[in-house]
């Protein structure tokens, strides 16, 4: 018995895409002769290649003016303020009301770099406790 039809289409394509790519094989072997002014390829101020040297728009980008990773924290955003409430000296913890936000963050007597009470102003970090933010190395503001 012979070859099914849909066999015979099979192989019909496969020899048609040997031959192909055998074509393009020796294409590339005849153009890998061309000289490198012909392979250069510009880009253009839209971003199209073209294989005409693109003239500068007059929009230089100066070397300095370009900056690498991230932007640099900026120093006073890190710090926050806010005035201490309901703070329990024998309990050991208590909360502070952020001038910013007016939110709540809760204070242990672990997170304090000085003693404080009620309705001292105060600088502190935050940092993600189990229930919400936390205030960490707190300190008295210098307008105390």
């Amino acid at each position: 018995m012979g070859e099914s039809f849909a066999k015979k289409e099979r192989n019909k394509k496969k020899s048609k895409k040997k031959q192909e790519k055998a074509q393009k094989m020796e294409n590339r072997k005849q153009g890998a002769a061309t000289s490198f002014e012909d392979m250069i390829a510009y880009v253009d101020e839209n971003g199209n290649f073209t294989d005409k040297p693109v003239k500068p728009t007059g929009s230089e980008i100066k070397l300095e003016d370009i900056q690498l990773g991230a932007a640099p924290a900026d120093e006073s955003k890190k710090e926050n303020v806010g005035i201490v409430t309901n703070y329990s000296a024998e309990k050991g913890f208590g909360f502070i009301i952020e001038s910013k936000f007016g939110n709540k963050i809760f204070v242990h007597k672990n997170a304090l770099l000085e003693p404080i009470k009620d309705n001292d102003k105060v600088t502190f970090d935050l940092e993600k406790g189990p229930k919400g933010p936390n205030a960490v190395r707190v300190k008295k503001t210098q307008n105390n």
